[in-house]
């Protein structure tokens, strides 16, 4: 039996929904999805500086959680970018 996931804080709302490349239906475009804690962890990394363990303590979550939920994300943006897909910033 796997262990209960763990309540993460995420304190950002993002305004848009969507990103996609300039010039191209969304119908036209595969999704990438990025969960709350995917947004939050590029959030607090990259764009408040947080060194890791500062972030993963903001979120309340282990430090290797923390590496894990970026890494995922950082991965997401960077295939949406290169391939010309759409990112949704989900609920």
């Amino acid at each position: 039996m796997p262990r209960p996931r763990l309540h993460r804080r995420v304190r950002f709302c993002p305004r848009a929904k969507f990103y996609k490349p300039q010039g191209i239906p969304l119908r036209q475009l595969d999704v990438v999805g990025l969960t709350k804690e995917e947004t939050e962890a590029l959030r607090l990394k990259h764009v408040k500086n947080m060194d890791q363990t500062e972030a993963a303590k903001e979120m309340n979550t282990s430090q290797s959680t923390f590496q894990r939920i970026l890494a995922s994300a950082q991965k997401k943006v960077a295939e949406a970018i290169i391939k010309g897909k759409s990112i949704k910033l989900e609920d």
